[in-house]
């Protein structure tokens, strides 16, 4: 069935076969969809039109066929030989964000984190403040229960909706998660595609104060005009990585056009054009550091994904 999309593709005015009326991109530059700003082509790359869109897309394609969801791009290192299979968009696309009740919020996988923050404020609810914190969209803060300023994503969690390869929707309670730092597992092939959550009323102008200031303190703790993923690495327990990596001099340390950034140890940047292999390269020379240094691994909180590109 992807053949019959991906002739669609080629004839933009033929009828069309699938019913899909969302955009297919066949090599499509990753570099274009990540905070990196790196990353080899993409082998079909599906921006879908909506929900329902999304919905007939999933139900098409082949069962085996890999499929990698991304919204802003952050917290992902997409390697230099690009990706096989389909990458899925989020970010803009399923963007619908609603009250369903006076106390709960649902939002797509695709809306910001800081816009959901910022809309629960406006609401009279707060809790959500942290969220403006993390540079991604709610599908990804779901998958990696990513987390800023002392807040999970997952403590306000209520529900999600998921999507399975069938094209059918659940709806699945929180107990249905294995829930760590930094870390969820759920039911198998199965992908967020709206979160519900439930918080408190209270006072809506301290808490858009609260995100105002929170995205002061993380405009002047972190270098937010370079390329970045966002924080590198988990924290170790009862430690903090940033730490850790200045420790051993590492601030500032090159690798081609990416570095460990000046500002926040745990942040590499994308100085100019960095590549891929480069970032990992440090990745790797970091952890190598650390781990001599004070017999700590430090486990990447970024997901690196893709194939390395050949010489």
């Amino acid at each position: 069935m992807l053949k019959e999309i991906e002739a669609e593709v080629n004839d933009q005015e033929g009828p069309s076969m699938t019913g899909i009326r969302g955009e297919l991109l066949l090599n499509e530059p990753m570099s274009k969809h990540t905070s990196w700003r790196v990353g080899g082509v993409a082998e079909r790359f599906f921006k879908p039109a909506d929900l329902n869109d999304l919905i007939t897309f999933i139900s098409c394609i082949d069962a085996d066929e890999s499929l990698l969801w991304i919204g802003l791009g952050s917290n992902l290192l997409v390697r230099d030989g690009g990706i096989r299979g389909t990458v899925i968009l989020t970010s803009g696309l399923l963007k619908e964000l609603s009250l369903l009740n006076s106390d709960v919020v649902r939002a797509e996988a695709g809306v910001a984190c800081a816009k959901v923050a910022k809309f629960c404020a406006r609401n009279e609810l707060v809790g959500a403040e942290f969220l403006a914190g993390i540079p991604g969209t709610m599908g990804g803060a779901l998958a990696m229960n990513a987390g800023a300023f002392g807040g999970e994503t997952w403590e306000l969690i209520h529900s999600v909706e998921t999507l399975d390869r069938q094209g059918n929707r659940h709806t699945r309670s929180k107990d249905e998660f294995k829930i760590a730092y930094r870390h969820v597992e759920g039911p198998k092939d199965e992908w967020f595609i709206a979160a519900h959550i439930r918080l408190s009323a209270g006072n809506g102008a301290e808490s858009q104060q609260k995100i105002k200031e929170f995205l002061a303190k993380r405009g002047a703790t972190q270098p937010t005009q370079l390329p970045s993923c966002g924080s590198v690495f988990k924290n170790p327990p009862g430690d903090h990585a940033a730490r850790l990596i200045e420790s051993v001099g590492l601030k500032g340390k090159r690798c081609g056009n990416a570095m460990v950034s000046d500002k926040h140890a745990n942040f590499i940047v994308n100085t100019g054009n960095a590549t891929a292999a480069e970032i990992e390269s440090l990745i790797l020379e970091v952890q190598q550091a650390v781990e001599l240094a004070h017999n700590i691994k430090l486990l990447p909180e970024v997901h690196i994904v893709g194939e390395k590109k050949h010489a």
